[in-house]
Formats: C-alpha cells, structure tokens, sequence
C-alpha cells in the first residue's frame, strides 16, 4: 500500500488518497474520513468537490472504501473485518477455486460492469495488459467455460466474449 498517493484529474486538480494498493489487477483507495473535516465543516461546495472527487477516482478504474476516523480509533476490529471483505474478493478462496485468477476475477468483474459482451480493448484498457495478453486472458477465460467467444460478420475471428452465467460464481 502506497500511503498518500496522489491523483491529478483533466482540470489538473490534484487529489490526495490517504492509502493505494495498485496491483496490475487492482486498483483500491482506503480514505480514513473525519466527521469534523468530511462532514461537519463541510458546505454544499466543498460536498460536490467531495462527490466529484470519488467519482472521478471510480472514473479512474479505482475502488473507494471510506471508513470513519471514528471506527478505525475505536473499534478497530470492524474496520479490520470490513478491509478482509473487501480484499476477499482479489484472492483465490479454495482449491477448487485455485484456477481462477485474480485477473480472471477482474475480467468476469469487467464483463458485469459492462454489461455487454468484452472486446480484448476491453481488458487491455482496464487491466493495462497488451492486446496478445488480453486476448490470450479471455481465450482462457473460455477453456474455463466461463466466456464464449462470439465470431465476427466473416466468422472467422473470435472479436467479442460473452460471460457466461456460471462466471458470476466466481466473484
């Protein structure tokens, strides 16, 4: 985890994350919030600039857990339970699911997102992977029977995948 990481967006404002762990698969945001400074002190600019900034870092392709100054000072344990939740969905849970990758995961995860079938771009762009490995992750997605792949107008090349509902098991 990269504590205080930064992340400047189009209008080059610059935001502070107070904690990052940036895998290639994985791109999670831990912010410890205040009452005082994230909600008491707060107008209705410095709430939009608040809600802009979440959104932008979602944009972003990372994932935002928030937990209160307040839980992380008192009663540790839930926040450690909740950060376990959350990390749980980036490791392997049993043998049998020993097959499936994490980047496996996260292509299924993509596909849910989008809502339509994937395109190699897709996982190329979202997983910052080159086309030949995207292309070889989601031709392996399929052996696993878990995409189908989908020919385009000359049916001779696979250009999209389909999840299939089995894939949704493994999230």
């Amino acid at each position: 985890m990269h504590p205080e990481y930064e992340v400047t967006d189009w209008r080059g404002l610059t935001y502070f994350c107070d904690f990052a762990w940036i895998t290639p698969y994985v791109k999670l945001i831990v912010e410890i919030k205040g009452f005082g400074p994230h909600v008491q002190d707060m107008d209705r600019r410095k709430f939009c600039r608040e809600l802009n900034r979440e959104t932008f870092l979602t944009a972003m392709g990372f994932q935002v857990i928030s937990f209160a100054y307040d839980d992380v000072a008192q009663r540790p344990e839930l926040c450690i339970t909740l950060m376990r939740m959350v990390l749980a969905r980036y490791t392997n849970h049993s043998e049998a699911d020993a097959k499936i990758t994490v980047a496996d995961r996260e292509i299924i995860r993509l596909a849910c997102t989008l809502s339509r079938p994937i395109r190699p771009i897709d996982v190329s762009s979202h997983l910052g992977l080159d086309h030949r490995t995207a292309v070889k992750a989601l031709g392996s997605l399929c052996d696993k029977h878990l995409f189908e792949g989908v020919t385009g107008t000359g049916g001779k090349r696979i250009t999209r995948y389909v999840l299939k509902s089995s894939a949704i098991n493994y999230l």
